[in-house]
C-alpha cells in the first residue's frame, strides 16, 4: 500500500500543477493519502520501515494543497475579471456608438 500510496502521489503532484488538470488528480490523491495513512498505521503496528508510506502521505498532500490553490486562483481570477465582462455586455450598442 505504501508503494501504491507514493505512485499515486507523484502522478496527482505532477498534475496537479497542471491547470485545469488538478482536478482528475484530487479523487485519486485523496485515496492515496488514506492508502499512505493506512500503510503507516500497519508499518508501526509491525514495527517495519514506513518510508514509502510516510512519502506517499506528504506527496498526496502537496497535491491536495496544490490542486486547491490553483483552485482559489481561479476561482479569485474569476471573481476579479467576471463583473466587468457583465459590465460591457450592459451597455446597449446605440449609447455605447454614441459616447464613444
Amino acid at each position: 500500500m505504501g508503494l501504491a500510496a507514493m505512485i499515486i502521489g507523484i502522478i496527482a503532484v505532477v498534475l496537479g500543477f497542471i491547470p485545469f488538470c488538478g482536478y482528475f488528480a484530487l479523487l485519486p490523491a485523496i485515496v492515496g493519502l488514506i492508502l499512505g495513512i493506512v500503510d503507516v498505521k500497519q508499518k508501526s503496528k509491525a514495527k517495519q520501515p514506513k518510508g514509502k508510506g510516510m512519502a506517499g502521505i506528504v506527496l498526496n498532500a502537496v497535491a491536495i494543497i496544490v490542486i486547491l490553490l490553483w483552485t482559489l486562483v481561479f476561482a479569485v481570477g474569476g471573481a476579479v475579471t467576471i463583473p466587468g465582462v457583465i459590465e460591457d455586455f450592459n451597455v446597449p450598442p446605440i449609447e455605447r456608438s454614441i459616447n464613444e
